[in-house]
C-alpha cells in the first residue's frame, strides 16, 4: 500500500457483517451516480394443494429495472407452466412498480431457451462456468 496507511488483508468464509456493509456502501454509491434510489426486493411463490412450495422466484426492482435473481420449480412440477407463471407475475410486478426493462441470467445448462421463449434476448455471455458452461445474460423490454 502507498501512503501512511496501515492496512490488513483478511480472507475468510461468509461474513454477514461485511456483506451488509458492502451492500450499504455500494447502494449509496449507486444512488449518488444514478438517482435511482435503493433496490427493493420481491418474491413470487407457488404452492401445491398441500401448501408445499412448488416453485418460486426472487428478484429486485431498482429505478426502471426489474431483475430476476433466482427461479426454481420443483422437479415434479416442471413442464406444467409454473415457470412461465412465475415470470409473468414478476414482470407484472415490475411494470406495477414502474419498470421498463427486465434482466435475468441463466447458465447454459439451466434455462436460457426458456427465457428466450418468454421474449428475452441474449445480451452477452460469460465464460468460466464449471463444466465448460457459460452464464447467459438476457434482457426484455416490459410495460409496452
Amino acid at each position: 500500500m502507498t501512503g501512511d496507511h496501515d492496512f490488513t488483508l483478511r480472507v475468510g468464509g461468509q461474513d454477514d457483517a461485511l456483506e451488509k456493509l458492502l451492500d450499504q456502501q455500494l447502494t449509496a454509491f449507486n444512488d449518488r451516480a444514478t438517482g435511482a434510489g435503493t433496490p427493493e426486493e420481491f418474491s413470487v411463490a407457488v404452492t401445491d394443494a398441500d401448501g408445499a412450495t412448488a416453485g418460486g422466484l426472487t428478484g429486485w426492482v431498482w429505478g426502471s429495472l426489474c431483475a430476476v435473481d433466482m427461479l426454481w420449480v420443483r422437479e415434479d412440477a416442471r413442464g406444467t407452466g409454473l415457470g412461465g407463471r412465475l415470470m409473468r407475475a414478476a414482470e407484472e410486478e415490475g411494470v406495477r412498480r414502474g419498470c421498463t426493462d427486465m434482466i435475468v441470467s441463466s447458465f447454459t445448462f439451466q434455462a436460457p431457451d426458456f427465457y428466450r421463449r418468454l421474449g428475452f434476448r441474449e445480451t452477452g455471455r460469460t465464460d468460466g462456468i464449471p463444466g465448460g458452461h457459460q452464464d447467459v445474460h438476457l434482457h426484455k423490454t416490459i410495460g409496452n
